[in-house]
């Protein structure tokens, strides 16, 4: 054993050794292009992907285009670089319809390098196929000596595996040895303990048997439970509270409402001016989703559920045009409340000024949303006997307004006081 540590030691140090010289030798370069992928995804995916057009150019081939120098100036300021009358500048401009760039006079001149650099990087990768993007340069001297360290660490794992079997099979077979010797003992044990367990429980049996009393109290107690049980269960019918169907876009609340801090009456205009929430229409989703793409996250490919709309609208985001053939999104309804409850999200919202989170849960935080409360009769009674009526409101104001002048004698009608609005019918 002691001769196996050894060797295991030596092994592992080598192992070391090798990572840390690879490591080395490839830091310096990738360093740089890490920084220019954390540049352009923060940057540059807004307007720029590498392989192909969106608001502006595809950046593939930039450096060939164009020299290095000429890059900087076009990046910091591009607008400058125009009104000096540079005619490659003013060329890209009206080939891309006098969109105006934005300037980045805060990015150093060798943080620019880091992007071009990124950007080259992805090109390579794109044609040689993504897996050999960072061979260019395998017949240095340096990418060399890396693949000689690689395969010489690949070796010493191999080997330190192998050792690691041997010693496991040798344990395995002195483990099987004692167990076989032990197992006629063992066998004989748990018969006779078997045994034992059988002759309590028969005992047991007969004595509870022959306790009328106790016989009497445990069907009582099994009667209570039962009707316990069936009554938590009726109570429980109809109720859906954790109900998480799954919707035909995974629409994130978490993202647009907890971290963008989108508002809910935005999408959901409805519930503050009429008895429904609504569901938005997918041109809602467009005022934001014909140029936010999440291309950064798919290797510049429009994120899967953003094109979901895009075909549920027959949206062409090449052309940016829209096709004769839309097809509606099918979302599957959560909050369901039976048809003799009447609940009007207006009067909530508006008039009382409850928060959307008091019923929907923290809404803000669902990546997927589910039913956060019961919306059972008792749960909206509780919550009415805490709630406090807001005084401050202009609807109080017509309903005092109107008691006073019953008080003076005045002549009032049903429709004076809303007797004319359809929700008071119909719902």
């Amino acid at each position: 054993m002691r001769n196996i540590s050894s060797v295991l030691g030596r092994l592992a140090k080598t192992v070391s050794v090798g990572m840390m010289l690879l490591f080395a030798v490839t830091m310096a370069h990738a360093q740089d292009v890490k920084e220019g992928e954390t540049l352009f995804k923060s940057k540059c995916t807004t307007c720029h992907s590498v392989s192909r057009n969106m608001v502006g150019p595809a950046l593939a081939g930039m450096s060939e285009r164009h020299s290095e120098e000429w890059l900087l100036s076009w990046i910091k300021n591009s607008q400058a670089l125009i009104a000096s009358g540079d005619e490659t500048a003013v060329q890209l401009f009206e080939d891309w319809n006098r969109l105006v760039m934005t300037s980045f006079t805060d990015l150093s001149d060798d943080q620019i390098k880091s992007i071009i650099a990124y950007v080259d990087a992805e090109e390579a990768k794109a044609a040689e196929g993504g897996g050999d993007a960072a061979s260019g340069g395998a017949g240095s001297t340096q990418s060399s000596d890396a693949n000689t360290l690689m395969i010489l660490g690949l070796i010493a794992i191999v080997v330190l595996v192998i050792v690691v079997i041997v010693v496991l099979n040798r344990v395995i077979r002195t483990l099987e040895k004692v167990i076989a010797s032990n197992q006629a003992a063992i066998e004989a044990a748990q018969a006779e303990n078997e045994a034992y367990e059988e002759d309590r429980f028969g005992k047991f049996a007969r004595a509870f048997i022959r306790n009328k009393k106790l016989v009497g109290f445990s069907v009582l107690m099994l009667v209570a439970f039962l009707g316990v049980l069936g009554w938590n269960t009726m109570w429980n019918v109809g109720v859906h509270e954790g109900y998480q169907p799954v919707q035909p876009i995974k629409f994130s609340h978490q993202i647009h409402a907890g971290v963008n801090q989108i508002e809910c009456q935005y999408c959901h205009g409805g519930a503050f001016k009429s008895k429904n929430a609504s569901i938005p229409s997918a041109n809602v989703c467009m005022n934001c989703h014909n140029t936010v793409t999440a291309a950064d996250h798919y290797d510049g490919e429009t994120s899967p559920e953003i094109a979901k709309i895009y075909r549920a609208l027959d949206y062409d985001p090449a052309t940016r045009e829209y096709g004769d053939n839309p097809k509606p999104i099918e979302w599957v309804r959560i909050h369901n409340l039976p048809d003799f409850a009447y609940f009007n999200h207006s009067q909530h919202v508006s008039v009382a000024g409850v928060e959307c989170q008091t019923c929907h849960g923290p809404i803000e935080t669902m990546e997927e949303v589910y039913q956060y409360s019961p919306l059972t009769m008792k749960w909206c009674v509780d919550c009415h006997k805490t709630t406090e009526v807001n005084a401050d409101n202009a609807y109080y104001d017509q309903l005092i307004e109107a008691h006073e002048k019953l008080k003076k004698g005045e002549k009032m009608t049903a429709a004076m006081i809303g007797g004319l609005e359809c929700g008071k019918c119909h719902y």
